[in-house]
Parts: C-alpha cells; structure tokens; sequence
C-alpha cells in the first residue's frame, strides 16, 4: 500500500512539474529576443503636409523606419500628446547683460506654455572670480522637473557672466541633465531648446566633442538664434584698450580653423588692426551658425533666428508649439556590430498625400568594443 502512495505521488510531481514547465515556455518562448534599453535607437521627428502645417493623430502603423537603407523593426512608438523632457539653456552673457529680465520672462512664457506632464531643466551661465580673475561657468539651476513653482524660483537665480561657455554648457546638458537613460514614457522625448548666438568664447570643451556627447543622448537640438553681431562689433574697433576682445579661446579657434597657423601668430589684440578683427568676428559668427545649423538638422530640431531678444518670447512659443507636435519611435538595430560607425536613419510615413514631409534625427554612432 505504501508502495503504491509514493509510486501515485512520484507520478503526480512529475506532472506537476512538467505543466510548470509548459507554463514557463508559454511565458518566455525560446526565440524571444531579449534587448536592454540601452540599445533602443530613439528618433524623435515632426511630420508636417506640403503647407508645413503639422500632421497629428497619426499611429505607429503608419511609419517605416531605415538605417542605412535597411528596414528596421519599431519596438516603441509615442504620439504627439505624450510628455517631453526639456534642457533650457540661457546663454546669459556678453550683450544680454543688461537684459537678464527680458531673458527670464520669455522663458518663463515659454515654460508656462508647456503641457503640464513637460519636464524642464535649467541651465545658465556666472560669474565666478578666483585670484582677481572672472572666470565664467555654466551651471545648472534646477534639474528636471514639472513643479512650475520651483521653475519660477530657479529663472529669479539666473545671473550673468562675462564670457560664453557654450560648449561646456551642452556637455552639461549631455553629462548632468539627461545623465541617466529616460523612463519609458519620455523615451525618444527629449530636447534642448537654447537661447544663443552660439559664440563660445571660454570653454575648455570643443564642439566636435560637445555634439558627440549631445547626440548620444538622442535629444532634438532647438536653437533661438540671437543676432549680437552687430552689438558686438560695434564695440570691437578703436582703442584696444576701450573696447570688448576676442578671448584667448576664439583667437585660438580662429587662427587654427581658418588661417592654420598657431595663436601666438598674434597672441595681442592690440596689435590686431580694424580690419583683421572685423575678419575674426565674421568667421566665428559663421562658424557658430553653421554648428547650430548641424546640430539641429542632424537631431531633427530646428534654428529660429531673432533680430533682438524682444523677438525671444515669440520664438520660444514656436518651440514649444512644435514640442508639442512632436512624435518619436524607437527601434534595435539589425546590424548589431559594435564598430562605432555613423549610421543613417530615414522615416518614410505611409498613408499619407504627395508633399507630406518629416524632419527627424538623420543618424547616430555606433557604440565600439
């Protein structure tokens, strides 16, 4: 008898076992295939018709995504109604000076004019002195967050600086604000938005490594394009002792760029003539409108150019208009070698009349062994 139990209940474990078993192949089949998120290629994009008006409630069904001409499988997809994550930069320096208020109150329109999910982070420039010298920082004022009394509190502790640290301010943006990988509902969500003219002057940063960090964070680049040049070049000529100077930074960037010669070519500013520091000018502003220009395009962002900073708040309105018409999708890579490779990417949208148009991220690198 006692045989017989323990023979039924060997039987009946085994059963038991093996329906365990079925249910754990139900649950996880063998060819699942297992990602991690860091692997997710986000490509945030605007989809407009021939008028540039935005398109809306468009599904996932309705997109194809390519990289490098081969057709890629979406694993996420957000709609236009879903939240962003958003850096501000402040470039509170040289002519904004004496209009830090101006500053603070288009970009407080500009936060109060997103939806209320949007997260913002701040991030502007100071002054610091060390041994007699000022020395301009960027900082960020507040990390991301939708508390917009909090926000209010942190454009009143904006200050100024002397100098532009633009580049480092994006590698700030890259390493500090969007450090950790996104939550699933801002993922392929995230932006910069910048107030600039995009005339670095103190960085220790360049722009070749600012915008390599800036991609791999997967943010849409949006520039409000500040027209100082004629502000600043009005108070270039003259007495060199009376007027503003190239620092060290540009006369450097420019001799190497554009003359290849090395700075101590004329490390002075006053031996510098008129004309040759009108050179200087015209080639950095150019240079800094063709680095915004890249990276916006390439990120699937946008310039708006403004004569003055009366034109901010308008400009910050188009911003947050487009944010808020934004889709993103995100998919895993079928070539999955790590060779640290740029890789085009291209969105075709189905379904829709001649003319329709999409502006989205156009590539990423590779990560390498």
């Amino acid at each position: 008898m006692r045989a017989r139990v323990f023979s039924l209940s060997i039987r009946l474990l085994l059963i038991i076992l093996g329906s365990s078993g079925v249910l754990l192949a139900q649950t996880k089949p063998e060819d699942e295939e297992i990602r991690v998120d860091t692997d997710l290629i986000e490509v945030p994009f605007v989809v407009s018709d021939r008028t540039g008006k935005p398109i809306l409630n468009l599904k996932k069904e309705n997109f194809l995504v390519y990289e490098d001409d081969k057709l890629q499988k979406l694993a996420d997809f957000s709609a236009t109604s879903a939240p962003f994550e958003v850096a501000l930069l402040l470039d509170t320096s040289g002519s904004t000076l004496a209009e830090l208020p101006l500053i603070q109150r288009a970009a407080q329109n500009f936060i109060s004019s997103l939806r209320q999910g949007d997260r913002v982070s701040i991030i502007a420039y100071r002054a610091q002195r060390e041994a007699g010298k000022a020395n301009a920082l960027t900082e960020v004022i507040i990390p991301l967050t939708s508390d917009r009394t909090a926000l209010t509190g942190a454009l009143s502790r904006v200050q100024t600086s002397f100098g532009t640290p633009y580049y480092d301010s994006i590698v700030q943006v890259a390493e500090k604000v969007f450090k950790d990988p996104p939550s699933d509902q801002f993922r392929g969500r995230r932006a910069l938005v910048a107030l600039t003219d995009g005339v670095d002057s103190t960085s220790i940063t360049d722009f070749d490594e600012a915008k390599e960090l800036l991609e791999k964070t997967g943010a849409a680049a949006y520039f409000i394009k500040v027209d100082t040049r004629d502000y600043f070049e009005e108070n270039l000529l003259g007495d060199c002792n009376l007027t503003k100077r190239f620092s060290q930074s540009q006369m450097r960037r420019y001799y190497k760029r554009f003359v290849n010669a090395k700075v101590e070519k004329t490390s002075n500013f006053c031996e510098l003539g008129d004309f040759e520091r009108l050179a200087i000018s015209k080639n950095l502003y150019e240079l800094a409108d063709g680095e915004m220009d890249q990276l916006a395009k390439s990120s699937g962002g946008r310039v708006f150019p403004i004569a003055d900073l009366s034109e901010a708040r308008l400009a910050f309105k188009k911003v947050a208009d487009e944010i808020g018409t934004k889709y993103s999708l995100g998919y895993y890579s079928a070539n999955e070698k790590r060779d640290g490779t740029y890789r085009k990417i291209r969105v075709e949208v189905k379904g829709m009349p001649s003319g329709t148009q999409i502006r989205a991220r156009e590539g990423y690198t590779a990560p390498a062994n």
